[in-house]
Formats: structure tokens, sequence, C-alpha cells
């Protein structure tokens, strides 16, 4: 398989994931107010050592997750799927994303705050992370 195959296989992978993630058995409860489901788990073969792992996180109306930070060697891109997701990495703005807009966070970030906008509606926010292939705990939660 080349890159461009692997990149759109990966693509299509994660895009079916998000759609069947609720009926996934690996499944750890945030709080009683979101789930997060890991939906993709893929090494990269180009990248030694590294792996691609993508989550689901579902936000009931008004759930949020604690502050938490991520294993250091992870980036990752995240696309709000559904609903609004009140974000704040570090000590930067606390920002409102929209369904269908996305945000990074870098090796090393702490977010603060990550909560479904809405005390009405659901979230979902899709979390892909370039990451240290035996990486098993993908968040880590910290007290503010």
């Amino acid at each position: 398989m080349n890159r461009s195959q692997f990149a759109v296989s990966s693509l299509v992978v994660l895009s079916a994931a998000w759609t069947i993630a609720p009926a996934s058995s690996a499944h750890e409860a945030a709080d009683d107010h979101s789930n997060v489901t890991l939906v993709y788990d893929q090494a990269l073969p180009n990248v030694p050592g590294k792996s691609m792992k993508a989550v689901l996180v579902e936000y009931e109306p008004g759930g949020s997750s604690p502050a938490h930070i991520h294993p250091a060697s992870a980036f990752i891109y995240a696309t709000v799927l559904e609903g609004a997701i009140r974000s704040q990495v570090n000590d930067g703005p606390i920002i409102v994303y929209e369904a269908g807009s996305s945000f990074s966070e870098f090796p090393g970030d702490r977010h603060g705050v990550s909560e479904n906008a809405s005390d009405t509606e659901p979230a979902r926010l899709l979390a892909v992370f370039v990451v240290d292939s035996d990486e098993t705990e993908l968040t880590t939660d910290i007290e503010e």
C-alpha cells in the first residue's frame, strides 16, 4: 500500500468509526456526563514507534471532562462532529467550536476546559492522536 492509499484508507476508517462508535466495546467513561471511546488504533508504517489513535468523545447536554493532559509524545487534531464544544488549552482563551470546526493540541499542552457548550443538546468530538505506539493512557486527569 502506498502513502496515498494508506492516508485515504485511514481517513475512511476514521470517518466510518465515529458513526459506529456508540456500539463499540472499547469504552471508557470519563465521568457520568461524557463517554470516551477508542475508535481507531493503527501503527504508522512509515514512522517506526508511532501510531495514529482516535477517540470519540461524546458529551451529554451540560457534560464535561475533567482538566487533563495527554502523553508527552502526543500531537492531537480534534474536530467537532455534532453540537458545540467549549475548550481551553493552556492559558489561552476559552473558545467555542461549532460542528465542523477543528483545533490542535501540541505535546505538553494542558486542556483545562473541555465541555459541551449546550445544556440542551449533545455534542461529539473526534480527537486524532499521533503518539508513541506503546502509550496506553491517552488522557490523564489533573488537579485544577
